[in-house]
């Protein structure tokens, strides 16, 4: 697909730092907002080539009774096999790099939010313009999950030691929006970011960013 010339800034951060609100008040400002775990799962919907190809690998098992895709099924089969993990990201890979270019090239904007929860642990900071990673206090993570996921304290903190080091995120990171619950400081950080981020659009004219390829977006059952 060609290159869409759209300036993109990659949104990320460990689990419950607040990607998701901060891609809302991002959205609230008319910034176009591409969540890449979205555009994953429409296509493995029924129906779609992906999701066929998935059925002849794994076999019917993954489906759910009425079709759809049984995510922590098939989660369970390609985590405990490395070549069916290789399989599945084969399979879905392409399409869904191609879904988001499509997704990115209808968005338009003067430039557009890509969120991608595994930007740091994939590598993938040089596919974007610039990287924005939310960031709070791993103590905050945890009590989040557990809120929020009725997760307990040994669960929350095997999920936040199972992803990439804060360390090494924040490491990858152009820009830091630190969420430690206050929403109106949250707020205004976003609304100096989308400051500089149009001036940094209009600076690069076009735009430029390479081209979003397979290997930028994971769905979650990968």
């Amino acid at each position: 697909m060609a290159n869409t010339k759209v300036f993109r800034v990659g949104l990320t951060g460990g689990i419950a730092s607040g990607k998701s609100t901060v891609a809302k008040f991002f959205a609230g400002l008319g910034v176009p907002i591409i969540d890449t775990d979205q555009v994953a799962r429409e296509v493995v919907e029924p129906g779609q080539p992906p999701l066929e190809r998935l059925v002849e690998r794994f076999g019917r098992a993954i489906l759910t009774p009425d079709g759809h895709l049984d995510r922590p099924k098939l989660r369970e089969i390609v985590f405990s096999d490395p070549k069916a993990r290789a399989d599945l990201e084969a399979l879905t890979h392409p399409a869904i790099g191609t879904a988001v270019e499509a997704w990115s090239a209808a968005a338009g904007g003067p430039y557009q939010i890509l969120i991608i929860p595994l930007l740091v642990e994939k590598n993938l900071g040089s596919q974007l313009d610039r990287v924005l990673v939310v960031d709070c206090d791993e103590a905050l993570q945890i009590r989040r999950l557990q809120a929020r996921d009725n997760a307990t304290i040994e669960q929350a903190r095997a999920i936040l030691n199972a992803q990439t080091s804060r360390t090494a995120r924040l490491k990858s990171a152009h820009d830091v929006i630190q969420n430690e619950g206050d929403l109106s400081a949250v707020r205004d950080q976003v609304s100096a970011l989308h400051t500089r981020y149009l001036e940094l659009a209009g600076q690069s004219g076009a735009g430029g960013t390479a081209t979003f390829t397979a290997k930028a977006a994971r769905a979650r059952f990968s």
